[in-house]
């Protein structure tokens, strides 16, 4: 190992050795003073994030190319980091009302974020399928945190049979591959390809593989059906953060195996991604029409989201329309985290110890009783719907342009036809708010409180200024490794 290599995974190698270190002091820590725990977890996060930050700017491949330092990954291991430090604010209050607060949360929760910056950076097949197996494990775990909670313990049994089940997808998909190019490093794999020579048969057959088992990472249709259950017996604070790290994490290896590594397949793969993004936005938002239950709501709608974020996945034949999907996508994982985390933030202060208050109609009355969780609440159902504006609604302009500039209006047409319908099941959410009496309560803690209206009044201001996220995203890929 080199100074070079070392420096590489420098964020990463803080958090695992800082998540280590936790458990072992966690161990000291009495079970009534667990706010130490989770600050503790907060400032291990937040100098990762740090550290990452420094990184920007930079592009070198380490640990013989089995790793990659550049502006994408950096772009989403800040996501990952930030979106660790708010689901830790969001956790505390929520697994202290539930009695079922416990250290190994916050240091589960860094082993996963490190495996989700590890996928971010992968510049490896084999790689991948270990930052896939290190990110997926704790969660496997903290979805069965509520146990004896029956759902708990289903939503957790689920996942991870399912999660292993994918786990194979890619791991065979990679041996595929190697088969193919006698390689697994991208870069490498790009060379045999440009050479030629190869058995495309088995190539192809391999990236169909990897793209399933990252498929369901992403709750892509057709392989969706774990999400709605995972998502409702999984703890609130847990699917949130599974809701938006699983699903970038997910999207990080499809974005860099896709547009690094398999670039000449774009004939073939094109149509693919095509019909799998609409399908996923026709699924997720019709289906999420009829559920009663906000978390299932939620979940359909996560799917429906991973189908817009699909769009910006098709490989475009123009060069311009192929950099400005791939940044469309790369921003809207951030709006789609920011709104994600602000509704299960607002969910998770709602719920009851028994589990109650979980249905659409228990959130009657709660504009009067708590405005500022209602307001909050309001504009991330606001910005799931797109409504102007909101940073949902330039999400979703970005990424529809870009299907229209690269020729698949059709697939526009059907995302906007897909947003309109997800306007019935987001507005039932303010209209029982707002409009039907209840006595709803929620939690008045201040961390959860905070991490509400702190996202909320993020939503709304970069909502006025998008321009500014999707030219950030653009330098993600300008120095050639996204």
């Amino acid at each position: 190992m080199t100074v070079k290599d070392f420096l590489s995974l420098l964020p990463h190698t803080v958090l695992l050795v800082w998540a280590s270190l936790l458990l072992l002091v966690d161990l000291f820590i009495p079970k009534n003073k667990k706010a130490i725990t989770a600050m503790l977890a907060g400032s291990g996060l937040l100098i990762t994030f740090i550290l990452v930050l420094r990184q920007w700017g930079g592009q070198s491949l380490a640990y013989h190319q089995m790793v990659v330092v550049d502006n994408f990954a950096v772009f989403l291991n800040g996501l990952f980091a930030l979106t660790g430090i708010v689901s830790i604010l969001i956790a505390y209050d929520y697994l202290n009302r539930m009695s079922i607060q416990k250290g190994e949360y916050y240091v589960l929760l860094l082993f996963s974020v490190s495996g989700m910056m590890l996928m971010a950076s992968a510049a490896d097949l084999i790689m991948v399928f270990l930052a896939l197996e290190l990110l997926s494990i704790p969660l496997y775990i903290l979805s069965a945190l509520a146990i004896p909670r029956s759902e708990s313990a289903e939503a957790a049994l689920k996942y991870f049979i399912l999660g292993a089940f994918a786990a194979g997808f890619v791991l065979y998909g990679t041996a595929l591959i190697f088969g193919a190019t006698q390689n697994t490093a991208l870069v490498e794999i790009v060379a045999k390809i440009n050479a030629g020579g190869l058995d495309t048969g088995l190539l192809i057959v391999g990236a169909g593989l990897l793209l399933v088992g990252f498929s369901f990472k992403v709750a892509a249709v057709p392989f969706h059906m774990w999400t709605p259950d995972v998502y409702q017996g999984a703890p609130s604070p847990v699917t949130g953060f599974m809701s938006i790290g699983a699903k970038a994490a997910g999207f990080a290896a499809l974005i860099r195996v896709f547009t690094l590594a398999l670039p000449s397949f774009s004939a073939v793969i094109a149509p693919l991604f095509a019909v799998m993004a609409a399908l996923t936005m026709i699924v997720g938002n019709v289906a999420a029409v009829s559920q009663s239950n906000i978390k299932r709501m939620l979940a359909y709608s996560s799917i429906a989201h991973a189908g817009y974020i699909l769009m910006a996945l098709v490989p475009y034949a123009n060069p311009a329309a192929a950099a400005n999907a791939t940044a469309s996508a790369l921003m809207y994982l951030v709006v789609y985290g920011l709104t994600s985390l602000g509704a299960w933030a607002v969910i998770s202060a709602v719920e009851k110890v028994d589990g109650g208050d979980l249905g659409v109609h228990d959130y009657s009355g709660l504009g009067k009783r708590h405005p500022w969780l209602a307001a909050a609440m309001t504009v991330f159902m606001l910005s799931f719907t797109g409504v102007p504006p909101l940073i949902g609604f330039w999400g979703k302009f970005f990424l529809f342009r870009t299907a229209i500039e690269g020729g698949y209006v059709l697939l526009a047409i059907i995302g906007l036809l897909t947003s309109l319908i997800s306007a019935w099941y987001y507005l039932r959410v303010i209209v029982m708010m707002y409009f039907r009496d209840g006595e709803v309560e929620a939690s008045k803690a201040i961390t959860i409180n905070v991490a509400a209206v702190g996202l909320a009044v993020l939503v709304l201001l970069i909502g006025l200024l998008p321009t500014g996220l999707f030219n950030l995203a653009l330098q993600a890929l300008a120095n050639g490794m996204g």
